[in-house]
């Protein structure tokens, strides 16, 4: 489990078949779970100056792979018993996002990302969002396309300073929405609308 926020934007060293090697200060141990640009990988080798993990052919065809070069965000996976901040965030990437725009407001950016259509059933407005394995709250929902109002330390201590339009970004919807989603479309008979209320009630 994660917070969506980021411990540090590390290097990558390498990639190499399925072998990604990090450059960063943070020391993980052999076998830790840790979210690189939100996806959760285990790590299996630790260097002087960084650590690799293994990304499965699964996991490469799923990611915004062009992305993992250069910087990455790195998340550690929280440990018991530590303050939770943040969203709820499983460092399992549903989909891959496309940039549409990104407006400077002054105070503020506006950020427009583009999704399958069958994504956007999860993406709520107001509820949480994880791009690159960064936390973010949804302001608007269209049809394929959502809004998110980034302010200017964001923009600045995270990759989001690279990013433009047709940048590509791994995404990992709202946990509960999807939960929510996938009960009422597999329930037989199906839910009424005092059941969803209840449910989403307890969230």
């Amino acid at each position: 489990m994660f917070t969506g926020l980021i411990r540090e934007i590390a290097t990558v060293q390498s990639f190499v078949g399925s072998s990604l090697t990090i450059r960063a200060k943070y020391k993980p141990n052999i076998g830790d779970s840790i979210a690189i640009n939100g996806a959760c990988l285990t790590v299996v080798k630790v260097l002087g100056d960084g650590f690799s993990v293994e990304l499965s052919p699964e996991s490469q065809k799923l990611l915004a792979i062009e992305n993992y070069k250069n910087e990455v965000h790195i998340e550690p996976a929280m440990m018991m018993g530590e303050r939770f901040e943040g969203h709820v965030v499983q460092g399992h990437v549903d989909t891959i996002g496309v940039i549409k725009e990104i407006k400077n407001n002054g105070n503020s950016y506006d950020v427009f990302i583009e999704v399958e259509k069958k994504f956007i059933a999860y993406i709520v407005p107001k509820g949480s969002i994880t791009i690159d394995g960064v936390s973010l709250t949804v302001n608007d929902v269209k049809e394929t396309v959502f809004r998110l109002t980034i302010i200017p330390y964001t923009m600045k201590e995270t990759l989001f300073k690279n990013y433009k339009k047709g940048s590509k970004v791994n995404i990992e919807t709202d946990m509960f929405a999807r939960y929510v989603a996938h009960i009422i479309t597999n329930q037989k008979p199906a839910l009424t609308w005092d059941e969803v209320d209840s449910m989403t009630a307890r969230f």
